[in-house]
């Protein structure tokens, strides 16, 4: 009886142990797949930020466009609307 211990445990960890770890890690992954509320919220404030800081660059290169006409000149690298 106890030289078959070893062929079943052997078995049991092959068709028992290792197919129940795949299956919980596959699981794991599906839930972590999607967005989390809070990184949601995260990417919604970092977007609204990055609307502002737009918002507030259109606003000051319409001023320097009126206070220095020529100022786009010195600043060919940037590419500019």
């Amino acid at each position: 009886m106890e030289e078959l211990l070893g062929p079943v445990a052997i078995v049991a960890i092959i068709f028992v142990a290792c197919p129940a770890v795949f299956l919980h890690y596959r699981t794991e992954l599906r839930k972590t797949k999607s967005i989390s509320t809070d990184d949601e919220r995260l990417v919604d404030d970092l977007w609204k930020t990055a609307q502002r800081l737009e918002r507030r660059v259109d606003a000051l290169e319409t001023i320097l466009d009126k206070e220095a006409p020529d100022w786009r000149k010195d600043y060919p690298e940037r590419p500019h609307a």
